[in-house]
């Protein structure tokens, strides 16, 4: 494939739309889809940009998280995504499904030719939760740089530490951890920084100053509402497998009722209707 035939110019104008979201300001609201379906009533419901989950997509495909998922699997997902909205779409592609950079590389290549603007890539192994050298890591973001700087694309390269996610190390030296970790990261080319497992609002905040470029968030259980993030300087905030999982909750209310009632509340009370779901889809 000759060099720039992956992008297109409108998947370049994406792009650059997508990582001025990150430093206007205004918090960047993220929902994570994990099937064309989910991205389109994100889409419908206003949002600017959709992510990808990596574990809801794996849910959805009857697998648990953590790349036991495939890559062609999982990039093949993201792609219907990409093509059933408008909006720009980030890739959440976990470690980068292998450690060396020829693996990583394809891993980005394959993402921008599914029209992904941007991907996340993590720094603990998918095995076993640990954290991988720093110098990996730098190794792994130089890398994806390069494939997208080959298309002259703005790939928004979403950095993500695992400190506080997995509990690596004394609570009491996780803040200076994962500050240091993100700072290296920054400094080798991320767009932003990705700090999953923080949900109180003075740690947050404190990251913010201390992290040198923009912090995403994801929503937990006890995460401070979105104006109260854009209060505290956080750029982007994501939603990761939470809405996956609620679905997944919603259906499982469902399965209990019919099965111990014999009733259908669940699924016909306050549900879309058919015709609605197939204008929804309708391209």
């Amino acid at each position: 494939m000759r060099r720039g035939m992956m992008v297109t110019e409108t998947q370049r104008a994406k792009a650059t739309q997508f990582r001025s979201m990150h430093t206007s300001g205004r918090l960047l609201v993220l929902p994570n889809a994990w099937d064309p379906g989910s991205a389109r009533i994100f889409e419908m419901a206003g949002f600017r940009a959709i992510g990808t989950t990596s574990a809801g997509i794996a849910f959805s495909l009857g697998q648990p998280d953590g790349e036991r998922v495939g890559r062609d699997e999982m990039i093949e997902s993201v792609r219907r995504i990409v093509r059933a909205v408008t909006v720009p779409v980030t890739a959440d592609l976990e470690a980068g499904y292998g450690m060396t950079m020829e693996a990583v590389a394809e891993t980005a290549r394959a993402a921008i030719a599914a029209g992904a603007v941007g991907m996340n890539v993590e720094d603990s192994r998918p095995e076993d939760g640990q954290l991988v050298d720093i110098a990996l890591m730098i190794e792994k973001i130089h890398t994806i740089r390069r494939v997208a700087e080959s298309e002259a694309l703005a790939f928004v390269i979403n950095a993500r530490t695992d400190v506080y996610l997995h509990r690596i190390g004394e609570p009491a030296g996780r803040f200076d951890h994962a500050v240091h970790r993100a700072n290296a990261y920054r400094e080798a080319g991320a767009d932003c920084l990705f700090v999953p497992g923080v949900t109180d609002g003075e740690t947050i905040g404190r990251l913010v100053r201390a992290i040198h470029g923009p912090v995403n968030i994801l929503a937990n259980p006890g995460c401070p509402p979105t104006a109260e993030l854009e209060r505290l300087g956080v750029a982007r905030v994501s939603m990761g497998g939470g809405p996956m999982r609620a679905t997944l909750t919603a259906l499982r209310r469902i399965a209990t009722e019919l099965a111990e009632q014999g009733t259908y509340t669940g699924f016909i009370e306050n549900t879309l209707s058919h015709a609605e779901l197939n204008r929804l889809l309708a391209r």
